[in-house]
């Protein structure tokens, strides 16, 4: 998973201006594992998503030994993992659905506002400090 997100991550400009192209979206972070359950990589997904400037939900989901929880047709089990990770995307529609229209005002600061994009591009362009 931490993959997925670090290619996306990769392929979108870090700022226009001041401004990144992810804020205010919404973001749900899961993990699979093929060992024991750990919370590292989601943990480390919200700080991520924090820094980009998203806004995160607060459910999660982590699915230990994920080898195990899918049947021949490749569909996962039921079980309560799986019932965990509808709850998780069922709270991102929500969030989801909360925050549109409403994401430029949850994200407006008042430092992008003063600073115009060209003043902010030779402050992020320096050679040194």
């Amino acid at each position: 998973m931490t993959g997925i997100m670090k290619t996306q991550i990769d392929w979108i400009p870090l700022s226009i201006g001041g401004v990144r192209p992810t804020q205010g979206k919404t973001l749900a972070v899961m993990q699979v594992c093929g060992g024991s359950q750990s919370f590292n990589a989601v943990n480390q997904l919200r700080v991520l998503g924090r820094w980009m400037r998203m806004v995160t939900i607060p459910n999660q989901s982590s699915v230990p030994k994920a080898f195990m929880e899918f049947d021949d047709n490749n569909r996962m089990k039921p079980s309560p993992y799986y019932n965990r990770i509808v709850d998780v995307m069922e709270e991102l529609v929500k969030f989801t659905l909360l925050i549109r229209d409403r994401s430029d005002f949850l994200t407006d600061r008042y430092s992008e506002r003063v600073e115009s994009t060209d003043e902010v591009s030779t402050r992020v362009n320096q050679r040194s400090m």
